[in-house]
C-alpha cells in the first residue's frame, strides 16, 4: 500500500482514500467472478467509455503531488481516468444536461474550469443506483486538486491567496458501467476549489497520523540494527552461513541453505534478514512456514534479538478458523457481531495495537478485537502493514487463493525477503495449491443446493452429462493426453460458471448455503487451474477408493508458479536440514541449476550419536507378516532398554505402528503414548510435556513425515533414541505411479523423483529429532534391509559415513558400549 524512503511515503491516490474511508460490514455471503475476470472487463470497459468521449477529453492522465504532514512527506500518485475541459459545443446532450444541472446550483456562481472523470465498472442494478460512493467521490475530489495545482496557478486562477475572488469551480463525474449490460449512469456535482482543498486537507491529516508513526518507528528501528550484534557465540559453520544469507538478501538473489538440525538454521536466516531491512535493501520480512508449530522457533528468533536491543516489531498470522472468537464461523453481518460494522471500527483498532505493541501475538490480537468489537483475522491482516516481519503460512505469499491480496495482487512487486522454513514441504504444498480437481458426486449434490435455479441446474447437468462420457472410458485411472483432453466439459463448466454468476447479480437476496459456496470455488479453481495448463502439468481422470470420479490437473513440477511469486519480492532464502539432493529442490522450486546453494556440515561430534541399520528386518509390502511385526517389536524393545530414558518411534503409517504394537512385549515401568491421526494443538503440548517432564521413561509411537516429525525441539536428554521404521514411500498409487511416468518421459529416474527422494526426506527429518544441541546424545536406528542399498545410502548426509550394520543378535552388545563410552 505505501513505500517509505526518507522522510517520504509514497501511496496511490486510490488506496489513501480506501483506507482512510472504509466503513460497513464483513459480507462473505454473495460470491462474485473472480477478479482476473472483474479487471479485464473494467480495463476493456474504461477504454470504450474514454474512447466514446468528445475531443476535450483527455485520458488515463498521470499525476503527482507531494503533501506534508509533521516531519514526513506524502508522494501521492495516480492516474485520473479522464479530464474534461467543458466545452458544450462538442459534449454529448446528456453530458451538456448534466453539466447544465450542475452549474444551476445556488453554490456555484463561476464558470467550471475542468471535470474529472471517475469511471467505475460495477455489478450492481443502475436502476438502484441513486448517488455515488463516498470513496470514488473522495478519489476523484484528490485528483481534482493535484491537478489543479498543477496546471499554472496564477492562470488559472488557483493561488490560495486570491481563491475566493475567483471562485474556481471543478466539477466531480462518477461514471458507473455495469460489465454485462454495458449501462452507463452518471453522478455530477460541482465543488469550489476551497471545498476540494478542505476534503483533501482532511485526507491527509487522517493518513499523516499513519505515516508519521512509519516514519518515526523505523528510525528507531534502523538504529537499533546498527547496535546489534549475533546473540551467541557462533557454531561451526554458523557464520558462513549468515554471511551467505546476508549477501544473498542485498544482491537481490536466491539461496538454498541444507543446514543439518541444531546449527541454528532459523536465527541465522532472521539475522541477516533484519540488518539487510535495517539498512534499507528491503522493506519487510516474510518468515514463511509449513506447520503452526515450526512457527515458534521464528517468534523465538525475532523475541532473542529483541532482547538484545532490537527494536522491530513482527506479526504472527494466525488463520481465521483459529483465532474467530465465535463457535461457527459465518463472516456476514447477520450471524457475526465482529462483522457488523468492522470496517467502522477497524482503523482505530489497528492504530491503537501498533502503537501499544511491536509483539503482535494471537493473544493480543483476540484481546484488541474483543475491545474494538472486530474481526480479529482482518485485524491482523490490516496490521500486517505496519510492522516490519510477517510470520506465516506458506498459503499467504504462494496460494493464488489465499495469498495476500493487499501485497501480491496484479503481480505487485514489493522489497521483501522470502525466508522459506522447512523448504522441502513446499514441494508438496505447492503441487496442491496449484492443482485443482472436481468430482462427479460433486455436481450431482449442487443440483439440490441450487434446484430454485433451473438455468444453473440445466448448466450442471450439462457438466454431468460430460462427465458421465469421460467416466465410461475409464477403468481405474487413465491420464489424458493432449488429443484425447477434456475441453467438451471444460466448456461447459464455464457456461456454469457464468451462470453462478449470474444468480448472484439476478439474486442478491439469496444466500448460498456453505456447500453451494465451496462448489462455486471448487468450480473457479479448476477453470483458473486450467487456464495454467503447459507441459509442467499431467491431466487424468480415476476412480478412486472412496467410490467417486475425479478429473484431476496435477502440477507435477510448481517450480515456474513458485518463482512467479518469488519475483515478487527481492529475495528468497529455502532452508532445512533435509534438502537432499539438492538438485531435486532446485528443479522443484527454484531456478534449476541457476539456483545457488550452500551447504552446513553439522556443529556437533559424532562421537555423542550411534547410527545403526538393521539387516534383517524391512517394511516391504511381501514381508508385513506377524513375524515381521514381533521382529520389529524386538529392536525397539532393545534399543529402549539400553538405557532408560526417552525415545521416539517413527512408524510408515497408523496401521504398521498398530500390527507392531500388538505383536511386541511391553515394559511395566515404561510409559508408552501414541500420536493420533488428529490432535488438538492441546494434545499436541500434552504429548510432547511427557517427553519434557522425564519422570517415567516414555516411549513415543509417532508416523513418519507427521506432526512430530519436523519442527519440535526437544533438548537436554528430553528424547535419546529415534527408531526409524521402514523408508518413508509413498505409497504406491495413481498420483505417484503419474509422477514417475512424467519424470521418466522427461528422461529422468521416475522411481528416484516420486518415491525415493521424498521417502528419504522423511526419514531424515524424523532422525533430526535427535541431538539438538552439543550437550545431547542418542542413538538413531533404521530398521529396515533397503538402507543397506546404494540408491538409499546416497541420500544420507556427508556425516553419516559412521553407520553401523546389526541384527537383532548383536544389537544389545552395541548399544551396551555406545552408552558405556558416553558415561566416560
Amino acid at each position: 500500500m505505501h513505500k517509505l524512503i526518507e522522510n517520504q511515503v509514497r501511496i496511490s491516490v486510490r488506496n489513501l482514500v480506501e483506507f482512510i474511508l472504509r466503513s460497513g460490514d464483513i459480507d462473505n455471503r454473495h460470491s462474485t467472478k473472480a477478479q482476473y475476470d472483474a479487471m479485464q472487463i473494467g480495463s476493456r470497459l474504461h477504454r470504450k467509455i474514454q474512447g466514446s468521449m468528445p475531443g476535450t477529453y483527455k485520458a488515463e492522465v498521470s499525476l503527482k503531488h507531494t503533501a506534508h504532514y509533521r516531519d514526513v512527506e506524502i508522494l501521492l500518485e495516480g492516474r485520473a481516468d479522464g479530464i474534461i475541459t467543458p466545452d458544450e459545443k462538442s459534449v454529448r446532450e446528456e453530458q451538456a444536461n448534466l453539466l447544465y444541472q450542475a452549474k444551476t446550483d445556488e453554490n456555484v456562481s463561476a464558470e467550471i474550469s475542468f471535470i474529472i472523470d471517475e469511471i467505475k465498472v460495477i455489478r450492481q442494478d443502475m436502476e438502484k443506483l441513486d448517488s455515488a460512493a463516498q470513496v470514488h467521490i473522495a478519489q476523484a475530489l484528490c485528483y481534482a486538486y493535484m491537478y489543479a495545482r498543477a496546471l499554472n496557478t496564477k492562470a488559472a486562477g488557483v493561488t490560495e491567496e486570491n481563491e475566493e475572488k475567483k471562485r474556481l469551480c471543478i466539477g466531480i463525474q462518477i461514471t458507473y458501467c455495469h460489465p454485462e449490460t454495458e449501462e452507463i449512469k452518471r453522478f455530477l456535482k460541482v465543488y469550489t476549489f476551497k471545498e476540494i482543498k478542505e476534503e483533501f486537507d482532511h485526507y491527509i491529516s487522517e493518513y499523516g497520523k499513519w505515516a508519521q508513526f512509519l516514519y518515526e518507528h523505523r528510525l528507531e528501528r534502523n538504529a537499533s540494527v546498527q547496535k546489534l550484534s549475533f546473540p551467541y557465540p557462533y557454531r561451526a559453520g554458523q557464520k558462513r552461513l549468515v554471511a551467505a544469507a546476508y549477501r544473498t538478501m542485498i544482491n537481490g538473489e536466491q539461496l538454498f541453505i541444507q543446514a543439518p538440525t541444531g546449527i541454528g538454521k532459523t536465527l541465522s536466516t532472521v539475522f541477516p534478514a533484519v540488518w539487510a531491512v535495517g539498512e534499507e535493501y528491503a522493506d519487510k520480512i516474510f518468515y514463511l512456514t509449513a506447520k503452526t508449530i515450526t512457527r515458534t522457533a521464528a517468534v523465538s528468533a525475532f523475541d532473542i534479538l529483541r532482547e538484545n536491543g532490537l527494536k522491530m516489531s513482527y506479526i504472527a498470522l494466525t488463520s481465521k478458523e483459529k483465532i474467530c472468537p465465535n463457535t461457527v464461523m459465518e463472516c456476514n453481518p447477520v450471524q457475526c457481531p465482529y462483522a457488523k460494522g468492522h470496517f467502522d471500527r477497524v482503523n482505530e483498532a489497528a492504530f491503537d495495537l501498533i502503537h501499544d505493541c511491536e509483539q503482535i501475538t494471537r493473544e493480543k490480537l483476540a484481546a484488541c478485537a474483543k475491545k474494538y468489537k472486530v474481526c480479529p483475522f482482518e485485524l491482523s491482516l490490516d496490521v500486517s502493514y505496519w510492522v516490519d516481519a510477517i510470520i506465516c503460512d506458506y498459503n499467504y505469499v504462494f496460494d493464488p487463493h489465499v495469498r495476500l491480496q493487499r501485497y501480491f495482487a496484479d503481480g505487485e512487486r514489493g522489497e521483501y525477503i522470502f525466508l522459506v522454513d522447512e523448504a522441502h514441504n513446499l514441494v508438496e504444498r505447492a503441487r496442491e495449491m496449484y492443482s485443482a480437481k472436481l468430482e462427479k458426486e460433486e455436481f450431482l449434490a449442487a443440483k439440490k443446493y441450487y434446484e430454485p435455479f433451473k438455468s444453473v441446474v440445466k448448466q450442471i447437468n450439462s457438466c454431468n452429462r460430460k462427465l458421465l462420457e469421460l467416466k465410461r472410458e475409464c477403468d481405474v485411472w487413465k491420464v489424458l493426453s493432449e488429443g484425447e483432453g477434456i475441453g467438451s466439459f471444460v466448456m461447459a463448466l464455464e457456461r456454469l460458471y457464468e451462470a453462478l454468476n449470474r444468480l448472484s447479480e439476478t439474486h442478491p437476496e439469496w444466500t448460498a448455503p456453505k456447500e453451494a459456496s465451496e462448489f462455486f470455488f471448487h468450480v473457479r479453481d479448476f477453470l483458473e487451474v486450467y487456464e495454467r495448463l503447459d507441459e509442467h502439468y499431467e491431466v487424468y481422470m480415476e476412480h478412486t477408493s472412496q467410490g467417486t470420479f475425479q478429473i484431476n490437473l496435477l502440477c507435477v513440477n510448481p517450480a515456474e508458479r513458485l518463482q512467479e511469486c518469488c519475483a515478487q519480492g527481492i529475495s528468497t532464502i529455502f532452508f532445512s536440514a533435509t534438502l537432499l539432493p539438492i538438485r531435486y529442490y532446485k528443479e522443484l522450486l527454484g531456478q534449476g541449476e541457476e539456483s545457488k546453494a550452500i551447504y552446513a556440515a553439522s556443529p556437533f561430534d559424532p562421537k555423542n550419536r550411534l547410527i545403526v541399520t538393521a539387516a534383517d528386518v524391512s517394511s516391504k509390502y511381501t514381508r508385513r507378516t506377524a513375524l515381521e511385526y514381533t521382529r520389529i517389536g524386538q529392536y525397539i524393545k532393545a534399543i529402549t532398554n539400553s538405557r532408560r530414558g526417552n525415545y521416539l518411534v517413527f512408524f510408515p503409517s497408523y496401521t504398521f505402528r498398530d500390527e507392531v504394537e500388538a505383536c511386541m512385549e511391553k515394559e511395566e515401568n515404561v510409559r508408552y503414548i501414541r500420536q493420533e491421526s488428529s490432535m488438538t494443538e492441546a494434545q499436541r503440548e500434552e504429548f510432547l510435556d511427557a517427553f519434557r517432564e522425564q519422570d517415567t521413561p516414555t516411549v513415543g509411537f509417532c508416523v513418519m513425515g507427521g506432526i512430530f516429525s519436523e519442527g519440535i525441539d526437544l533438548q537436554n536428554e528430553a528424547v535419546i533414541g529415534v527408531i526409524i521404521v521402514g523408508t518413508g514411500l509413498p505409497q504406491t498409487g495413481s498420483r505417484q505411479e503419474i509422477l514417475k511416468s512424467h519424470y521418466e518421459k522427461e528422461g529422468k529416474n521416475g522411481f528416484l523423483f516420486a518415491y525415493l527422494y521424498p521417502g528419504m526426506n522423511k526419514v531424515l527429518q524424523a532422525a533430526g529429532r535427535l541431538i539438538r544441541t552439543s550437550k545431547d546424545y542418542g542413538v538413531i536406528a533404521l530398521l529396515d534391509e533397503r538402507f543397506l542399498q546404494g540408491s538409499y545410502r546416497s541420500q544420507f548426509p556427508p556425516d553419516w559415513t559412521d553407520m553401523n550394520i546389526v541384527q537383532l543378535s548383536n544389537c544389545t552388545a552395541l548399544l551396551e558400549q555406545f552408552w558405556a563410552d558416553i558415561e566416560q
